[in-house]
């Protein structure tokens, strides 16, 4: 072997030396937090291990009209089995607070919902979902889910209302309002400077007429 052979092989050793020690020490860098000033071996990073998800409930809010139980359902049942589902509904009226709650069996396929879904436009709404920790789950949410709410017709409540029966009195008490509302209205077009000619109501009544009481020394 020639002088030239010996020197290729002894700088070919040098090499993977430096190339072995340089592996070592970056294995070593990642493996500790710090160097301590006086040297010695540097502690290990411990990773937090990440928090199991339990939850399966989720809260749905800005709801838009017309997004119901039916409709909610049908729309997110394609991401999994869906367990309960619960629009808030005003007791009275029956007509959506627009927010609710919706269980999923899997908590996994619910992380996926929130994490997708939330701020997803719909109806020129933007649902906003979030999970629901199963500790801040309030024991009495499910209570209606089963329960249908059956709204209030409020334009058959209006009609029978008008058109319940009424005393004497109460007609004259009512006609009497509806007077003094359009003494009202011809007033202010006359302030306005308005020429017109307020028709005259019909089934107009006349001011009550004054009780004469009589006395014993009239016949």
């Amino acid at each position: 072997m020639g002088a030239k052979e010996k020197k290729a092989m002894k700088k070919s050793l040098k090499k993977a030396s430096a190339q072995q020690k340089a592996i070592v020490a970056s294995r070593e860098d990642k493996d500790a937090e710090f160097l301590p000033l006086e040297g010695g071996p540097g502690k290990k990073i411990v990773e937090p291990a990440e928090p199991v998800n339990k939850s399966t409930v989720l809260y749905i809010g800005h709801i838009p009209h017309g997004f119901y139980e039916e409709q909610m359902e049908g729309f997110f049942k394609q991401f999994g089995t869906i367990k309960r589902l619960r629009i808030a509904r005003n007791r009275k009226t029956g007509k959506s607070k627009h927010y609710g709650f919706l269980e999923f069996t899997n908590p996994e396929v619910a992380k996926v919902v929130a994490d997708e879904m939330n701020n997803y436009l719909l109806f020129e709404h933007n649902l906003q979902i979030q999970l629901v920790p199963p500790e801040k789950v309030h024991p009495k949410l499910w209570k209606r889910v089963n329960r249908s709410i059956e709204p209030v017709n409020l334009v058959e409540v209006a009609r029978r209302r008008h058109n319940k029966e009424r005393t004497l009195q109460e007609h004259e008490k009512m006609v009497q309002a509806i007077l003094k509302r359009d003494e009202k209205r011809r007033k202010r077009i006359k302030e306005a400077g308005i020429d017109y000619e307020c028709p005259e109501l019909v089934g107009k009544i006349q001011p009550k007429a004054k009780k004469i009481k009589f006395t014993d020394d009239q016949d």
